[in-house]
């Protein structure tokens, strides 16, 4: 007997979604020295214009608090050897940003200075989303630089093959 769809595995869906390669971002609010991150790989690009990116917070995790208090932060999209940046941001509880080599653009939130590529953005919209609540924030500053991203598939940290 097949189950319903609103009675889905919540384990299935990760195994599924797993296989769905996305790259690895850290996303930072607050300010430089008083700042928060934590590491998110459910980026979207959203809207070209206006230019509009969205990402996903657990409802438990306080990132959600920070986010909507300081009303701006920043994605930073990690390289290929920024591994340990995402697992050190990727686990529950404060994380200090003691140690990376912040800047700031025009929300003042805290953007890496090695970060592969990064975003600034202004909150524009806050929405529900079964577990977690979506944010959705308008780009108002950002660069890409050269180098390989930092994936993650099937439940591991990847990176791009040197094409043929």
């Amino acid at each position: 007997m097949e189950r319903p769809a609103t009675d889905f595995d919540p384990g299935r869906q990760r195994r599924i979604m797993g296989m769905f390669a996305t790259g690895v971002s850290v996303v930072t609010t607050g300010r430089r020295d008083a700042g928060w991150a934590m590491t998110a790989n459910s980026i979207l690009s959203l809207s070209l214009s206006p230019p509009l990116i969205l990402f996903a917070v657990d409802l438990r995790n306080a990132m959600r608090d920070r986010l909507t208090e300081s009303a701006a932060f920043a994605v930073n999209i990690l390289r290929r050897d920024q591994e340990a940046l995402s697992q050190r941001f990727s686990t529950p509880g404060p994380k200090s940003l003691d140690g990376v080599e912040l800047c700031t653009a025009a929300t003042g939130a805290p953007v890496f200075r090695d970060a592969l590529a990064w975003v600034d953005c202004r909150l524009t919209a806050r929405l529900p989303g079964g577990d977690h609540e979506i944010f959705i924030g308008r780009i108002v500053a950002g660069e890409a630089d050269a180098g390989d991203p930092l994936l993650f598939f099937g439940g591991a940290y990847r990176g791009i093959a040197p094409a043929s």
